[in-house]
């Protein structure tokens, strides 16, 4: 993976060439269109995070923000980290089946969206997807994963 050192999401876009900085910047807008409230954005672990910072929840395993999405241009695609995906999986398959419907063709991990051109995301089932989990929500699923 490929790690940024950039202190700043604007350092981060900076530091990317043209091309790339226009599909990070991109897919960086949908997310923040559709963020709900309570989230941050902030660099985190080499890339673009949002989550919800220790001041409003602190009980994480690494002392770190509660991550939420991570978007990051790594060296042979780009990268959207949908954790509100990781341990649902009602959710997961409704995301698959939206990216199918749309004709894309989803490459993706545990949470990890993997894409090569903006063209490979139906951006109207990414903008769902953010929006699809408050913070309330998601530290009730953390806490109940963490639990496990």
């Amino acid at each position: 993976m490929v790690s940024s050192q950039a202190q700043t999401v604007a350092e981060y876009l900076e530091a990317l060439p043209e091309e790339r900085r226009k599909v990070v910047a991109a897919v960086r807008k949908v997310v923040k269109k559709h963020l709900p409230t309570g989230y941050v954005e902030r660099m985190e672990f080499g890339m673009i995070g949002y989550g919800i910072p220790l001041e409003r929840y602190p009980h994480t395993y690494n002392k770190q923000p509660l991550s939420y999405i991570a978007l990051a241009a790594q060296k042979n695609y780009y990268a959207l980290y949908l954790m509100c995906l990781y341990s649902d999986d009602t959710r997961t398959k409704w995301f698959a089946d939206a990216f199918k419907k749309a004709g894309k063709k989803l490459d993706m991990g545990k949470s990890c969206v993997r894409f090569k051109r903006l063209d490979d995301l139906p951006m109207d089932v990414i903008a769902q997807a953010v929006a699809s989990v408050t913070p309330e929500e998601y530290i009730a699923i953390y806490e109940s994963v963490k639990r496990k």
